[in-house]
C-alpha cells in the first residue's frame, strides 16, 4: 500500500517535518545576516591570502598558494609589528584594567555626586576613537597643546618636545590615548560585578575582623575573577585589532616605531593596495589571536574545576 492511500499517515509526517523545522525557520534570519556578513566576508578574506589581489594590476587574482606566508616569514617590518603590537597590547590592557578597578572600586561606594562621577567616568567611552586621537595628537603638539611642557616642567622630558615624534617615546602617546579611552569598559563591567556581591559578606568579614585588604583579597577578588577573566580575553583581542588610534596620531611612525599589525594590515591594504598579502598578515594575527583566546579559556576552566 501507498501513502496515498492513507491520508491520516501523511498529515503526520508533514506535521512532523514542520515541527522539526519550525526552530530553524525562526532563527532562519538571523543566520542568513550572519553569514551574510561575517561567513563570507571571512571565507573570501581567507581565499585572498592564498590569491595575489592588487588593485593596480588588472593582471592579479591568479592563486599563489602559500608565497604570501614565505615573505611573510622574511618580513622584518611584520615581526617589528608583532613586537610593537605586543607592547602596545599589553600596556593597554593592564593600565585600563588597573585605573577600571580603582574607579570601579571607588564608584561601588556611595557618596554625594555618585551620578555625575559616573557619567563623567563613562564620557570617554562614548568619544569616536577617530576624534581621541586627533585630541590627543594635538595635547601632545607643544604648539597647542599643554602636555609636553606640564612634562618639561616635571622633568619627564629634557625640553617640551613632541613625543609622538620621539622612536623611544612614540609609543607612549597612542597607549595613553587608548588607556584613556578604554578605561570605562572595565569600570562599567567590573562595577556591575562588584555590585552583584552581597552585602551580607562584607559585614560578616568585617564582624571576624577582616580588614580592607583582607576583604578584597577573600570576597571582592573571587567574585570579579570570572568578569576580568572575560574582560581581559574580549579587550586584548579588541585592542590588538584596533588601530584607529595609532593611524590618526603616528600613522606607524616614526620608522615604525608605533606600528601594530593591524596598522601594517591597513597599510599594505589601503596604501600600497595589495591585498593578497594583507589578508596572509590577517590570517596569522586570526591564528594568534584564536590561540591566545583558547589559551584564556582553558586557564579559565583549569581554575574553576579546581575551585
Amino acid at each position: 500500500m501507498t501513502l496515498a492511500a492513507h491520508p491520516h499517515a501523511v498529515r503526520p509526517l508533514r506535521k512532523r517535518i514542520a515541527d522539526a523545522s519550525e526552530p530553524y525557520l525562526y532563527s532562519a534570519p538571523a543566520l542568513i545576516l550572519i553569514i551574510a556578513v561575517m561567513l563570507v566576508p571571512l571565507v573570501l578574506g581567507i581565499s585572498y591570502a592564498f590569491r595575489d589581489i592588487q588593485l593596480l594590476n588588472p593582471l592579479s587574482g591568479g592563486f599563489i598558494g602559500l608565497d604570501h606566508f614565505r615573505a611573510l616569514s622574511e618580513d622584518q617590518a611584520f615581526f617589528r609589528a608583532l613586537r610593537n603590537t605586543l607592547w602596545w597590547t599589553g600596556a593597554s590592557v593592564f593600565l585600563q584594567f588597573l585605573f577600571g578597578l580603582i574607579l570601579a572600586l571607588l564608584l561601588d561606594k556611595p557618596f554625594a555626586g555618585r551620578g555625575l562621577a559616573q557619567a563623567l567616568v563613562f564620557l570617554p567611552w562614548a568619544v569616536p576613537s577617530f576624534l581621541a586621537g586627533l585630541n590627543w595628537a594635538w595635547l601632545f603638539n607643544p604648539v597647542i597643546g599643554p602636555l609636553p611642557h606640564w612634562m618639561h616642567a616635571l622633568g619627564i622630558l629634557d625640553a617640551p618636545n613632541n613625543i609622538l615624534s620621539d622612536p623611544h617615546l612614540a609609543m607612549w602617546g597612542p597607549i595613553v590615548a587608548n588607556v584613556w579611552w578604554g578605561i570605562p569598559f572595565f569600570a562599567i563591567t567590573l562595577l556591575a560585578a562588584l555590585q552583584a556581591i552581597p552585602r551580607d559578606l562584607y559585614e560578616a568579614a568585617s564582624i571576624d575582623g577582616a580588614g580592607p585588604v583582607q576583604r578584597f583579597l577573600s570576597i571582592t577578588l573571587p567574585f570579579l575573577a570570572p568578569t576580568i577573566a572575560i574582560t581581559i580575553l574580549l579587550r586584548t583581542v579588541w585592542i590588538s585589532n584596533f588601530a584607529d588610534l595609532i593611524v590618526v596620531m603616528t600613522n606607524g611612525g616614526p620608522a615604525d616605531r608605533t606600528q601594530i599589525v593591524a596598522s601594517y594590515i591597513f597599510t599594505q591594504a589601503f596604501r600600497r593596495l595589495d591585498f593578497g598579502y594583507a589578508s596572509a598578515i590577517a590570517l596569522v594575527l586570526l591564528v594568534l589571536l584564536l590561540a591566545y583566546s583558547m589559551l584564556i579559556v582553558l586557564l579559565r576552566q583549569t581554575l574553576l574545576n579546581k575551585g
